[in-house]
């Protein structure tokens, strides 16, 4: 079995996921990426990334976890750290109750709440095997403080978050689970309509005094790979904005 520690991404095509596997590239882990976008729109990232391969899947799928982990099993023959960055939402105003259907719920929960979990089922016996493997998911600072762009996101990425916490009690010692929780961060989600206002206000009162990037989310990522002792842990990235009232 090769040596070369192995990664696999879901949601990894852009944002804080491809700024993970850049980072895990470059420090000379194989990457394997998923996504919901087709192999030819991946194909950019891949140039930039030299031996990382890509597959096409849909977390909604309740077979794709388990697909992902024996495809990185039959290539690479190990698994050393999952990082899953794949997610929904929807903006709505949380006053807006009647806004929020019962699809909503589905799909959100869905993607935040249940794909990591059948991710968790499907990656442990490998990772175990590993004998040090790592998960990081990502989260969000609307998970452990009040905001977000819907209330179901919210919601989800809070159940999120504690589910690291329970796992992190239970998948030791030869596996760590650990969460990240991002505040405002420039990727191409925060590039919509409305946002140029949030940021000016995010880059107002964060003691920072600015929005953050992919690349800030991703040192983390990489930092709690790292971090031999410490599981069961979600790690709130904004710039200090929760500090100040």
């Amino acid at each position: 079995m090769s040596q070369t520690p192995v990664s696999l991404i879901v949601g990894g095509t852009s944002g804080i996921g491809a700024a993970a596997a850049r980072s895990l590239v470059d420090r000379g882990s194989a990457v394997v990426i998923s996504g919901s976008r087709s192999p030819e729109e991946a194909a950019p990232l891949l140039d930039e990334l030299v031996g990382a391969t890509y597959v096409q899947a849909d977390m909604q799928d309740p077979a794709s976890p388990a697909r992902l982990v024996s495809l990185v099993l039959e290539k690479h023959g190990r698994l050393d750290n999952v990082v899953y960055s794949a997610g929904a939402t929807v903006k709505l105003p949380h006053a807006d109750i009647d806004a929020v259907s019962d699809e909503i719920w589905d799909r959100i929960l869905g993607m935040n709440v249940v794909a990591p979990w059948r991710l968790v089922q499907a990656a442990a016996p490998g990772l175990r095997a590993s004998g040090r493997g790592t998960l990081t998911f990502v989260g969000a600072l609307a998970g452990v403080d009040v905001g977000g762009s819907s209330i179901p996101y919210a919601v989800s990425k809070a159940a999120l978050q504690h589910m690291v916490k329970l796992l992190g009690a239970v998948v030791g010692p030869e596996v760590r689970i650990n969460a990240v929780a991002p505040g405002l961060i420039d990727t191409p989600w925060t590039d919509g309509e409305g946002f140029d206002a949030l940021r000016a206000m995010w880059s107002e009162k964060a003691p920072l005094k600015r929005t953050g990037g992919p690349h800030d989310v991703a040192e983390v990522i990489l930092g709690l790979i790292d971090f031999g002792y410490v599981t069961g842990q979600t790690v709130v990235i904004d710039g200090g904005f929760s500090l100040v009232p």
